[in-house]
């Protein structure tokens, strides 16, 4: 490292490292007015692209931990008998709450859905009074309305409750979502705290989710801003549409609210792959009348503050994090997306292992925030790269830049020389062969290589002066270029093919050995080709050999048989041309011998079977033909006289039944099925002319 132009003794080799700014010990005192349960708070981190560095996180959850509750009730007609056991919950959970924690604080609010239609009636009326009952007391519906903040006084959570009436709208859904956006963004008026932040939301339905406002024409996404007016209602939520599950979720988390859906049996499945989705929330189960609220919620707090997920803030392109988690057992696998253990108890301290890699530089420090969900402290983390070089003494002449000096371990070269070190002469740089003849311009080597020194050099898989070969490009034979090694070899993208090999990818033997048997080639049927038989129509095999669709000397000599000895067949007009080579002659006798086809001998021919010749000679064949067409004709012209005589004999008889069924009727010839009209009109302003 003293080439890379460091003085001696001050070399090092540049490497990241991690340094704790703030390492509090884990308490109740705290620094920061409670307890601290998350440690170290501050870091920084100096990372080089590609290394690793790693660093531990510990918590130690902390008995009595301050706790904000919100409870967002669904005010829905149909929720009417859980009102007033809502109405008693006020002492009976901060009781239950302070059995954990000694300060608690409870508020209130209520949903029912967006005020235009279809979600409810717009009637002046309806709108006054939602409820099915005129005489049944209700309030008008709102999207969202903030009672009551975040207080300790149990006797004021049920005063304003106490005031609280149901109302009502038209479909099923609720406007859920577009509460807890509101509770979540108006973190001043709702009064939250830097704590443990409880969302209780109590439903006994489904909920609308971002689109369906372009059922009431509503079409502009939620903008994440708190909308409440004077009176605490979310006056806005005609202009905005719900809010979709990953909008909540990113808000919910980066508000650290927990939510707890306390909603009815038959919602309970939808509720939870809803909270599969949103970080650090749980679903209970609630009675029909809601009497079992302040059981579920005790559960559900229980739940969340015994699940420690670690998570971190968005990272900067380039920067990943994977998190190791030590719960008391083996070591889980390592997660990138956050370190999670379940079931820690009071006082007891999980461990998790944070390792952090750098892919690029970055250009100014970054900061990411890592947070355990549910609670207000954070390890606030401080990432750098290391990407220069931190000498900064004067450049010095080294032999290793050929005269040229030193500066930061990169080589500065003097005039008329170039090179990473200096090697080369400029002059022969500039007369090289890194351009083609008579070229004009255009990237030096073809664009492929670099030029040193006047010359390419290439990188792997290419080749030649410019670098304008692919040893890749050549063809193929059995997945090798020119048929590996033992075939041929690739220059410039075409196959140079060894002795005893020949086409375009070395993959043809030149030898004719494989095709010979017998000393014979293709068994004189073929030919050889790529070392292997190329058989002429109608031969197959390795060798050629077998020929089935080659005709017998009867069948091969039958056209000329006919059209010589009968004048017929296919050959028939240019017979004495087509057989000139052939020789006929009629026979008789059967027993003649081999060659008879029909009673003719054809010229001399190897031995085969005889065919058949048929009885009497073809007089007899061509009377009997004869004979069987005339018979044809003559059967079907008398089937046809037999069935025009049967037709006229059935016509005949039918209209003399006719003719007897007239002289026989008694209606004066007249249609027995014909009423004429029974009632007649005349027109009394009609004068006959």
């Amino acid at each position: 490292m003293e080439r890379a132009g460091c003085p001696p003794g001050a070399v090092v080799e540049p490497r990241g490292g991690v340094r704790v700014l703030q390492d509090e010990e884990l308490g109740p005192g705290g620094g920061r007015g409670g307890p601290t349960q998350l440690r170290p708070q501050s870091i920084q981190l100096q990372l080089r692209p590609g290394e690793e560095q790693s660093f531990q996180v510990r918590f130690r959850r902390a008995p009595g931990h301050p706790v904000d509750l919100y409870y967002l009730m669904d005010l829905s007609y149909s929720m009417r008998d859980d009102l007033e056991n809502v109405r008693k919950l006020g002492s009976d959970l901060l009781a239950a709450l302070r059995n954990v924690t000694s300060s608690v604080r409870i508020g209130f609010g209520s949903f029912v859905d967006k005020t235009v239609l279809p979600y409810v009636s717009t009637v002046p009326s309806k709108l006054r009074n939602p409820c099915p009952e005129r005489q049944e007391p209700c309030d008008p519906p709102v999207a969202f309305r903030h009672v009551l903040s975040l207080t300790a006084d149990a006797g004021e959570f049920a005063e304003r409750v106490s005031r609280q009436r149901i109302s009502g709208n038209l479909d099923a859904p609720e406007g859920g979502f577009d509460a807890i956006m509101q509770v979540a963004v108006c973190q001043e008026r709702i009064g939250w705290r830097p704590v443990t932040r409880l969302l209780v939301f109590a439903s006994d339905d489904t909920f609308h989710t971002a689109g369906d406002g372009k059922l009431g024409g509503i079409v502009v996404p939620s903008d994440t801003r708190c909308h409440l007016d004077a009176s605490g209602v979310y006056a806005k939520s005609h202009l905005y549409d719900y809010p979709s599950v990953g909008h909540l979720a990113q808000v919910l988390s980066a508000a650290n609210i927990q939510p707890i859906f306390a909603v009815t049996g038959p919602t309970v499945p939808v509720y939870q792959e809803l909270s599969r989705l949103i970080p650090k929330s749980v679903v209970g189960e609630l009675r029909e009348d809601s009497s079992n609220v302040v059981q579920l919620i005790a559960d559900a707090y229980n739940s969340l503050s015994s699940t420690v997920e670690l998570q971190h803030s968005p990272l900067p392109p380039g920067i990943s994090l994977s998190y190791e988690s030590h719960c008391g057992g083996p070591p889980g696998p390592p997660r990138p997306h956050g370190g999670f253990c379940t079931g820690v108890r009071v006082n007891q301290e999980v461990t998790f292992t944070v390792r952090v890699r750098a892919g690029v530089c970055l250009g100014t420090p970054q900061r990411v925030a890592l947070r355990a969900l549910g609670f207000a402290e954070e390890l606030s983390l401080e990432l750098g790269t290391l990407c220069g070089c931190s000498c900064t003494h004067h450049p010095s002449q080294d032999p290793l830049c050929h005269g040229g000096t030193l500066l930061c371990g990169v080589c500065r070269c003097p005039g008329g020389r170039r090179g990473r070190r200096c090697e080369c002469e400029g002059a022969a740089e500039a007369a090289g062969g890194c351009w083609p003849p008579n070229s004009t311009g255009g990237p030096p080597c073809s664009g492929r290589g670099q030029c040193v020194c006047g010359a390419c050099e290439c990188p792997p898989g290419l080749s030649g002066t410019l670098c304008q070969c692919d040893s890749g490009g050549c063809e193929r034979h059995g997945g090798l270029p020119c048929g590996g090694p033992q075939r041929g070899e690739c220059v410039c993208g075409t196959c140079r093919c060894h002795e005893g090999f020949g086409g375009s990818g070395c993959g043809c033997p030149l030898g004719r050995g494989p095709c010979l048997r017998g000393g014979q080639e293709c068994s004189g049927h073929g030919s050889c080709v790529c070392g292997s038989c190329l058989c002429q129509p109608g031969y197959v095999g390795p060798f050629c050999a077998r020929c089935p669709s080659c005709r017998t000397p009867c069948q091969r000599l039958r056209d000329c048989a006919d059209c010589s000895a009968f004048g017929l067949g296919p050959l028939r007009g240019n017979c004495s041309r087509a057989c000139a080579h052939v020789t006929t002659r009629v026979l008789w006798d059967p027993r003649a011998g081999w060659g008879m086809c029909g009673g003719v001998l054809a010229a001399p021919a190897p031995p085969a079977q005889p065919c058949p010749s048929p009885p009497g000679g073809t007089e007899g064949t061509a009377g009997l033909v004869a004979g069987l067409v005339a018979g044809t004709v003559a059967l079907g012209l008398l089937v046809l006289g037999l069935y025009r005589v049967a037709t006229e004999v059935y016509d005949r008889r039918e209209f003399r039944r006719f003719q007897q069924e007239r002289q026989h009727a008694r209606w004066n010839e007249n249609n027995p099925l014909f009423r004429s009209a029974t009632t007649t009109t005349v027109n009394p302003s009609y004068r006959p002319g």
